[in-house]
């Protein structure tokens, strides 16, 4: 099968490797058809880690992907060959404490799809999983919607953490790919009124093809001071999706006393700051988010239901032998890329 590896940094090489056969009873061996390409993953092509966690080249990277069960083992239930799937990447221990409480996220023993060390990444055109990473999904939704629900399950989630009540009031700082699927999220789930801020002109268009009240660019404008007029009162949430020092500074700055502020974006940097004497007299809540939580199936339920639509957020597509430039594209943020899809498997 084919498979392609990060060899170097902004290095990819396509290579030919042995397909994988089923390895217990409870898995399943899946054909990867669509795959988005993740900020996570650009932390990686372009820096070579996140945090501590370094890659080992060569690495095989990817995460957000539609696939089609191939073949199930005998212990395997409600999966059946033919059927396609959105996928959890995350493969918890399930023994451990965070697991029996409930915090499979946050597990201390987990294997995450393309993170070094931990699981190899889905930039290939089979690979077998737990059946119970796999989801089922409706003929309605097409691959590419399919690949969108991971990262539309981490925006869910953001959501249910924030306890928005109907009609909150919530500001989101960047609007790439997790910041809009977190405004979709709190769209549907508590009709929030948005405020979105982010640098590129593409984004906040579709930020307002996704239901955002106002967008406007910190480059252009004093955004904090420009949504404080409209909201004097300060907002109920605002998430942080950027991963940036002036990011995490904006979002305190927007917030009503009690307030809280969701990091979701992943900083380039080990140590971020906030203004303490702010956080402390507004008694603002800083939260931060670790993936999606048990949110997978309800994120293809609103897909499926049409509560969301994700179509919006899919600007390009690009075969698996040019997987480089899709990354190289996403990195750089250049042609109104918002998510861009590596189609892996064709039918015929």
């Amino acid at each position: 099968m084919k498979a392609v590896y990060l060899t170097g940094l902004r290095k990819m090489e396509l290579r030919q490797q042995a397909a994988p056969c089923l390895a217990g009873p409870r898995d399943v061996l899946l054909r990867i058809d669509s795959l988005g390409v993740c900020g996570s993953d650009i932390h990686y092509f372009t820096q070579g880690r996140i945090g501590t966690q370094v890659v080992e080249f060569p690495h095989i990277l990817g995460h957000e992907f539609a696939a089609k069960v191939v073949e199930v083992g005998p212990e395997v239930k409600g999966l059946q060959p033919g059927q396609r799937v959105a996928v959890d990447p995350l493969v918890p221990c399930g023994k451990c404490d965070q697991c029996r409480t409930g915090r499979k996220h946050t597990c201390r023993d987990q294997k995450f799809l393309g993170n070094p060390g931990q699981l190899p990444g889905a930039l290939v055109e089979y690979m077998t999983l737990p059946a119970a990473c796999c989801f089922p999904v409706p003929d309605s939704l097409s691959d590419d919607q399919t690949a969108l629900v991971e990262p539309l399950s981490i925006g869910v989630y953001a959501a249910q953490m924030a306890q928005l009540a109907p009609g909150a009031r919530i500001g989101i700082i960047g609007s790439g790919p997790i910041g809009l699927c977190t405004l979709l999220a709190a769209r549907a789930l508590a009709q929030a009124t948005v405020y979105v801020t982010e640098l590129v002109d593409e984004r906040r268009a579709v930020a307002s093809a996704c239901g955002a009240h106002w967008t406007g660019n910190p480059r252009q404008e004093d955004v904090v001071a420009a949504i404080r007029r409209v909201e004097p009162l300060g907002l109920d949430a605002v998430f942080e999706c950027a991963g940036e020092q002036d990011a995490i500074d904006q979002g305190l700055e927007l917030l009503k006393p009690g307030g809280a502020l969701l990091i979701i974006g992943i900083p380039e940097v080990d140590r971020v700051s906030f203004n303490i004497n702010l956080a402390r007299r507004d008694e603002l809540r800083i939260l931060n988010v670790r993936r999606q939580n048990e949110c997978v199936e309800l994120a293809v339920e609103l897909i499926a239901n049409g509560r969301i639509d994700v179509r919006p957020l899919i600007t390009h597509h690009f075969p698996l032998e040019e997987t480089a430039s899709a990354f190289e594209l996403v990195s750089k943020r250049t042609d109104g890329v918002v998510k861009a899809i590596i189609r892996i498997s064709v039918e015929g």
